[in-house]
């Protein structure tokens, strides 16, 4: 069901720059395009090796030293971007961050460091944006599928797509800082441990690989900087031109095991800075090899970097993966289709009336736009309780094209958008997003309640106001008195409200 109203985000016009940053498990990328023509075109690059899940601890802590690296990449990074608007940056942060018990203790600082907030995305989300930046920068054939395997530093990106839609994506907790702390403690390597690895890993692959093989593909693409020094070591002992093949893959892992430990590993064409992991790397590729069967993984140098970029153009336009993701969910879910427009026309009204007195805007618009529709989400599951049902279904699923922030905002306006407000409903989100998200609550909360009895006529007086933390909403005197049951709600609201931090004042005229 596409928007009642268009509330969109201006697109980048001619000349501007935009800029996506990947806080990645063993690299911090940021890339910084130039929008021309309707086309992106790069400008700047930046990349620093900061191990992030180096300092990962058995108990989501993180270590000072990786912290201080994180912080220092992201304040220089800061600097390079200072004067392009925030709408027009993205910042992106992985699976270290996702495993981080207290994330907001680690993002807090970040977001301070760069200047700008930072998002965290799940595993199935950043598969999403990295099949996105492959695809963009390699256009497959028509109607071709194709395999894409990204292994970072934390997790590893499985992604079978068709044009520049993903049709699978699976992530693993198996990358290659990971996967060399977890195999190799200590550094020594031996063929025996090796092969005990491998056999772990296969089996975590093979709750996919069946799927995946059953599905099929016509060409498979690395990405990231793994795959790219595997592919290089490969070409640097002869074996290929560059890719990675089911020959050539048994011959490095060979010649990387001729190494007792991994400060000594020897391989032509591996830098001293891939060194320290490249083992975990060898160990995920071989099995990713195994499990689907590959012979032949081409290498590409776009990753979720480039697909951010391509994202931000989605986003806020008739093309952002939200309004898909929403419009799926309203019809698995069995979503009263006709009654949603009619919340979300009226929570759009009431916001159009606030949005400048509240410092709401397009973003918060939408976000709005997407709770109403989805507020009744959790009646499959059962009518009492129904919000607290819809708010677990939207925060814990995998929902393409929102951030895990974003989903535990939908989530917390989904929550709170009927009967009393929990003193913990909106803990989950940072104290950036805490305000506007209480006033989107606010609005969808008079939006449903308007429209509690499901009428289809329109509503013939409704005007919102607000100062502060002051709400005031005036509508028709006849209208009401003929909803003896409307009334009653609208006079128990201030009370419930207040658990938003408004004030709301009801007047008939």
């Amino acid at each position: 069901m596409p928007p009642v109203s268009a509330h969109v985000s201006p697109p980048p016009h001619d000349g501007e720059q935009l800029a996506a940053i990947d806080l990645g498990s063993n690299s911090f990328h940021m890339i910084v395009a130039r929008y021309t023509l309707g086309q992106l075109r790069v400008v700047d690059r930046l990349r620093e090796t900061v191990r992030m899940a180096d300092g990962l601890d058995g108990k989501g802590g993180l270590s000072q030293a990786a912290r201080e690296r994180a912080l220092d990449c992201l304040s220089r990074f800061g600097q390079r971007i200072r004067d392009i608007p925030a709408s027009r940056v993205r910042a992106l942060a992985t699976n270290t961050v996702r495993q981080l018990a207290d994330p907001q203790s680690f993002l807090v600082p970040a977001e301070a460091a760069l200047g700008k907030p930072i998002e965290v995305v799940s595993g199935r989300e950043e598969a999403r944006l990295i099949y996105l930046g492959v695809a963009h920068a390699q256009p497959p054939k028509a109607g071709q599928l194709r395999l894409v395997i990204d292994i970072g530093g934390g997790s590893t990106e499985f992604i079978i797509g068709r044009g520049l839609e993903t049709l699978e994506r699976e992530s693993l907790q198996a990358g290659c800082i990971a996967s060399t702390r977890r195999f190799f403690p200590g550094g020594k390597l031996s063929k025996k441990r090796w092969k005990e690895a491998l056999t772990e890993i296969a089996a975590e692959f093979q709750q996919f690989a069946g799927q995946y093989r059953s599905l099929g593909w016509q060409e498979a693409i690395g990405s990231s900087g793994t795959n790219k020094a595997i592919g290089e070591i490969c070409a640097a002992m002869k074996l290929t031109k560059g890719a990675v093949t089911a020959e050539a893959l048994p011959q490095v892992r060979d010649r990387l095991l001729q190494a007792e430990r991994i400060d000594a590993i020897d391989l032509p064409g591996l830098s001293s800075d891939r060194r320290p992991i490249i083992a975990g790397g060898v160990l995920v590729l071989e099995a990713a090899f195994e499990a689907l069967g590959l012979q032949r993984l081409m290498v590409s140098k776009a990753a979720m970097r480039e697909g951010i970029l391509y994202d931000m153009l989605g986003r806020g336009s008739d093309n952002d993966p939200r309004d898909m993701s929403a419009a799926a969910l309203t019809q698995r879910y069995g979503i009263d289709e006709i009654q949603a427009a009619r919340v979300e026309a009226t929570a759009l009204r009431l916001h159009e009336q606030v949005a400048g007195a509240w410092k709401l805007d397009d973003d918060d618009a939408r976000m709005l736009g997407w709770a109403a529709r989805l507020h009744e989400i959790g009646l499959v599951i059962a009518h009492s309780q129904y919000h607290a049902h819809g708010a677990y279904v939207l925060e814990n699923s995998d929902i393409a094209g929102f951030s895990r922030q974003e989903q535990q905002v939908l989530a917390a306006l989904v929550r709170t958008h009927r009967r009393n407000i929990p003193k913990t409903a909106f803990d989950a989100l940072p104290d950036r997003l805490l305000l506007s998200a209480k006033r989107k609550a606010a609005l969808l909360r008079l939006a449903v309640l308007l429209h509690r009895a499901h009428e289809a006529a329109p509503i013939p007086r409704l005007e919102l106001t607000a100062e502060g933390d002051e709400l005031r909403l005036v509508v028709d005197r006849r209208w009401i008195e003929a909803r003896p049951l409307l009334k009653s709600d609208l006079v128990g609201e201030p009370e419930d409200m207040q658990g938003l931090g408004i004030t709301f004042k009801p007047f008939v005229a």
